[in-house]
């Protein structure tokens, strides 16, 4: 199984944010959307990742002041991305190695989805559930 197959599934819709948007309103789209992550972008190009693990550190280093400040201040600029052919166990074996949990999906230098660790587990579940059941099938007209 590729990305592809769970973005055409999930869609290939994103949440992003500019760098200059205060992190209270990053926050506020993340609870609202009930999503883990949003992708900083300016201008169409990706320049970071803002996901729950990044506000959890900087409210615990800098405290509520933080809210204020730009996501560009406080977003993870080293962003790892996957491409469409990529397969499902590969971004499972990297998103692990990682220690990361959402994944943007690039191709040609365009920004076309978001896998998440969740939209993953959710596709393998469905994959082995259809095995099993092509074996159920298999065993009752055997």
């Amino acid at each position: 199984m590729t990305v592809r197959t769970i973005l055409d599934t999930k869609g290939h819709q994103i949440q992003s944010v500019e760098p200059d948007a205060k992190l209270s309103a990053a926050i506020k789209i993340l609870g609202e959307r009930k999503i883990g992550a949003v992708l900083v972008m300016n201008q169409g190009r990706l320049e970071g990742i803002l996901s729950e693990r990044d506000i959890v550190r900087v409210l615990g280093e800098r405290g509520a002041r933080v809210l204020e400040e730009p996501v560009g201040a406080v977003m993870t600029r080293k962003v790892v991305s996957c491409r469409q052919a990529d397969t499902v166990a590969g971004i499972m074996e990297m998103m692990t190695i990682g220690k990361f949990r959402h994944l943007p999906v690039v191709e040609e230098g365009k920004v076309v989805g978001l896998i998440s660790i969740g939209d993953i587990v959710k596709s393998r579940v469905q994959e082995f559930e259809a095995e099993q059941e092509a074996l159920r099938d298999y065993i009752k007209t055997a």
